[in-house]
C-alpha cells in the first residue's frame, strides 16, 4: 500500500460542494426498459426454444463469454469506468463496444448509473433501489424497468476527454441499435436460430445475472472488509466467479474500487485479470494497477476487527 490513510474518494461524485441525498426518492415506471427487456426475453425465450440448433448454443457460450469478459469486465468496469489500466484508444473503443452489446445502456449511462450507486451506497443512508433493499421479486421489477428518481441526485462530473468524444456519444446514442450489424451477421451465418441465441438470449441472459450477481453481492456472501460508515457492503460470491469473469469478488471490489485485480486472494478465480495480465504480457495494456498500489484507506476496517486498518491484498 501506498501513501497516507484517507477515505476513499471518486473525483467524478466526491468534491467540495456536492449536494446530493441518496436517500430521498422514488423508483418509477419506465416504458423503455420494458420495451427492451421485453423484446429481448422474448425473443430469447420463445425464438431460442423453437430454434434451438447445437451451432446457436455454440453461438451464444462464445459471444456471451466474449462480451461478459472483454465487454463489461475490462471494457466497461475495469477501463471505461475505473481507469485501473492504460491501453490504446482503438482496443478500449472496441471492449466498451463489446460491453454495449451486454444490452444494459451506452457507454456514458452505464458510467453514470455505476458512479451514482456507488456513490450512494457510500452514504450513510440510501434509497433500497441503490442497497437492492427489498424482497427480490420488487428488486428485480425495480432494476429492470424500473428507474430511480432522487429528489436532489448528484452531480457526476466526467472527464472532458470522456464526454466529449464523438466515438462514445455516438455509442450513446446507438446503444440499442448496435445489436442490428451482429444481428445481420448471425443471420447470415446461421439463419433465426444464431440471431435468437446470439443476440435475444445473450441479452437477456446477461441483463438478468447482471441483477442477479448484483442483487446478491450486496445482501449475502463471503466478507472480508467492511468501510466505515457506508449504507451498503459488498460481499464476495465464490460460485460466480467463472460465470462472472470475476467480477462477483464484489467484496473486494467494495475495498479495492481502483484494483484491476478483483480475485485479490489465492483461489480467488479471477478470468478478467488473467485475460487482462496475458494482454499486457502482449503489449497491448499497461500500468495495471492493483491493490498493493492503492493509498491506504482510513475508512476500510477487517470484519470483525475495530480496527479502521486494512491487510495487505495477495499478490
Amino acid at each position: 500500500m501506498t501513501g497516507s490513510a484517507a477515505a476513499y474518494a471518486n473525483p467524478r461524485t466526491d468534491f467540495d460542494g456536492q449536494r446530493g441525498d441518496a436517500a430521498a426518492g422514488f423508483v418509477r415506471f419506465d416504458p423503455m426498459k420494458l420495451v427492451w427487456v421485453g423484446a429481448m426475453l422474448l425473443g430469447g425465450t420463445i425464438g431460442s426454444a423453437l430454434t434451438v440448433t447445437p451451432g446457436a448454443v455454440v453461438v451464444f457460450i462464445v459471444f456471451t463469454a466474449t462480451t461478459l469478459c472483454l465487454g463489461h469486465s475490462l471494457g466497461m468496469h475495469r477501463r471505461f469506468i475505473h481507469r485501473s489500466y492504460e491501453c490504446p484508444r482503438w482496443l478500449e473503443y472496441l471492449f466498451v463496444h463489446l460491453g454495449v452489446l451486454v444490452g444494459l445502456a451506452g457507454p456514458l449511462g452505464m458510467l453514470r448509473t455505476h458512479d451514482t450507486r456507488d456513490w450512494a451506497q457510500r452514504q450513510r443512508h440510501c434509497h433500497d433501489y441503490f442497497s437492492h433493499g427489498q424482497p427480490w421479486y420488487r428488486d428485480l421489477v425495480w432494476q429492470l424497468v424500473g428507474t430511480i428518481e432522487l429528489a436532489s441526485p448528484p452531480e457526476i462530473r466526467i472527464e472532458t476527454d470522456i464526454a466529449a468524444d464523438r466515438v462514445y456519444q455516438v455509442m450513446e446514442r446507438t446503444w440499442m441499435w448496435q445489436q442490428l450489424p451482429w444481428a445481420a451477421l448471425l443471420f447470415a451465418l446461421g439463419g433465426w436460430a444464431w440471431v435468437f441465441w446470439g443476440i435475444c438470449s445473450r441479452v437477456s441472459v446477461s441483463i438478468i445475472g447482471h441483477w442477479l450477481v448484483g442483487y446478491f453481492a450486496h445482501n449475502r456472501g463471503e466478507q472480508r472488509w467492511r468501510v466505515s460508515g457506508a449504507a451498503v457492503q459488498g460481499y464476495n460470491l465464490p460460485w460466480f466467479a467463472l460465470l462472472t469473469m470475476g467480477e462477483s469478488w464484489h467484496n473486494n471490489h467494495h475495498a479495492y474500487p481502483g484494483s484491476a485485480r478483483l480475485g485479490l486472494e489465492p483461489g480467488q478465480h479471477d478470468p478478467g485479470w488473467w485475460v487482462l495480465a496475458g494482454l499486457a504480457r502482449l503489449g497491448l495494456v499497461w500500468n495495471v494497477i492493483t491493490a498493493e498500489q492503492l493509498q491506504i484507506r482510513s475508512d476500510l476496517c477487517v470484519v470483525g476487527s475495530e480496527l479502521s486498518q486494512q491487510p495487505s491484498a495477495a499478490g
